[in-house]
């Protein structure tokens, strides 16, 4: 899959988790039974990241793999920022802005290492 292709899935699947924590439900939002915990700071960063993904694989496809690289370094670090400081359980704020729990460490790291991978399998020649 080309990283134009992985940009609009990952912009697609960021624009819906996104409008998914403006609904009640548990998986993502503000209520306690939620497994991730997005607030509407969070929400909005899930859909303005879910419009750069898109953005950038229409406009801009070549560069999409440098964007994937630096997106999954950044969301990497947010992980690591949000265990360093939460861990796994218990819940607050990276660098005193972004609300998230355990689990959104954790998922921040794991799309962080997909994202990264990604955008660097594409930088590989092809295989004739």
């Amino acid at each position: 899959m080309s990283t134009k292709s992985l940009s609009i899935v990952f912009g697609l699947a960021f624009l819906a988790v996104g409008l998914l924590g403006f609904i009640d439900n548990p998986i993502v939002g503000e209520s306690p039974g939620a497994i991730f915990h997005a607030d509407l700071l969070h929400n909005g960063v899930h859909i303005a990241s879910g419009v750069l993904f898109l953005l950038i694989a229409v406009i801009a496809p070549r560069g999409a793999g440098t964007f994937m690289i630096i997106f999954g370094i950044v969301y990497l670090l947010i992980g690591i920022l949000g265990l360093i400081d939460i861990g796994t359980g218990g819940m607050g704020k990276i660098l005193g802005i972004l609300h998230v729990n355990g689990a959104d460490n954790i998922l921040h790291i794991g799309l962080g290492l997909l994202i990264l991978l990604s955008g660097l399998m594409g930088r590989r020649p092809a295989e004739a």
